[in-house]
């Protein structure tokens, strides 16, 4: 039975988990345009593990409801919205406000969700799957025959990016903690231990001529070592910088020195090239184009799915309402995969 009330998770400032708040109010009506989803899943991605420390690159001022994507029924539309939409299972990328049991969406931007695929497992490849598929074959035009490195091959994206590359016919290097290894070399991934073994030296071992492509999401340090294990002709890409998550200081500021690496390194004639990820790039110029290319790279990588290429990795469901909890275990760096929450 639909709940007729608003639930929804806020963060009130810079709080461990257990300090964000459940708050209570009407269900918000959909405007011109716009349809109101019935959350039936959203998730922990690493954004929000940022922002409650204050470290999102563009997080909203506190205090706002996190909540980087969501799965759920379109329960009515706004004026101008196709009625037919009512009781479609839909996905959207919304950056904020998708923990809560509904959530007020553009209607350009709710992509259907097929059938065949449960709430949970559709949201594990909502964020992460557009990046991964974004960053394998828009950025790095991974091929057939490539090797490339995934490091943290066991989180949320890096699952979905290393199943995809293999799908893509490439070898696949993938950093992890022991724990993770057998389920790494389940999906055909070779591990290599980032705790007890030097990386790079690891990585040159098993790929001696370089690798056609890294996916770094650390930053600092780690992302120096990725541009060195490059073969010629390879590619970098960079999508955060995990390494300074409880840094304090500037939280622009690690974002916008791998930004002048980046920049640095793509002028060298060296016949590599690097780049900075980032999964809104192109929105604020030109937002239908953005939108299109979103709806089409997410329902890609559903049909990926609907092959049986890729698996959604649900790591854990919690309600809402165990939040804290749910939070803590995506921090923990034990789980494989995401973490979910249900209304």
């Amino acid at each position: 039975m639909e709940t007729k009330e608003l639930v929804e998770v806020v963060l009130p400032g810079t709080v461990e988990p257990e300090g964000l708040r459940l708050r209570r109010g009407p269900v918000p009506a959909a405007g011109p345009g716009q349809v109101l989803v019935a959350m039936e899943a959203t998730g922990v991605s690493f954004a929000e593990q940022q922002m409650r420390r204050g470290r999102y690159y563009d997080q909203p001022p506190f205090p706002f409801v996190p909540g980087y994507d969501l799965v759920g029924t379109v329960a009515t539309v706004g004026e101008g919205v196709d009625a037919g939409l009512v009781g479609r299972r839909v996905a959207a990328l919304v950056k904020v406000g998708g923990w809560a049991s509904h959530v007020v969406v553009d209607a350009a931007d709710a992509v259907p969700v097929p059938d065949g695929i449960g709430a949970a497992e559709a949201e594990a490849l909502v964020v992460n799957g557009i990046t991964a598929w974004q960053m394998l074959h828009g950025k790095a035009r991974v091929r057939a025959g490539a090797t490339v490195l995934v490091h943290g091959a066991n989180g949320g994206v890096g699952t979905v990016l290393v199943q995809l590359a293999r799908a893509a016919g490439a070898t696949v290097i993938g950093t992890a903690s022991a724990r993770h290894h057998d389920a790494l070399r389940a999906l055909g991934v070779t591990p290599v231990d980032y705790r007890t073994e030097d990386v790079p030296a690891r990585v040159r071992e098993l790929a001696p001529g370089g690798v056609d492509a890294v996916f770094d999401h650390i930053g600092g340090r780690s992302v120096r070592d990725s541009w060195r294990l490059l073969a010629p002709g390879g590619t970098l890409v960079s999508y955060g910088s995990a390494a300074t998550r409880d840094d304090t200081g500037s939280k622009q500021w690690p974002v916008l020195r791998i930004l002048g690496r980046v920049w640095l390194w793509n002028a060298l004639p060296n016949g590599r090239r690097a780049c900075f990820f980032n999964i809104w790039a192109g929105r604020a110029f030109a937002a239908d184009r953005f939108r299109a290319r979103l709806r089409a790279d997410l329902t890609d990588v559903f049909a990926a799915h609907g092959r049986g290429e890729i698996t959604a990795q649900v790591a854990a469901v919690l309600p809402l309402a165990r939040v804290a909890e749910a939070l803590r275990l995506a921090e923990s760096g034990t789980v494989t995969g995401k973490v979910v929450l249900t209304p």
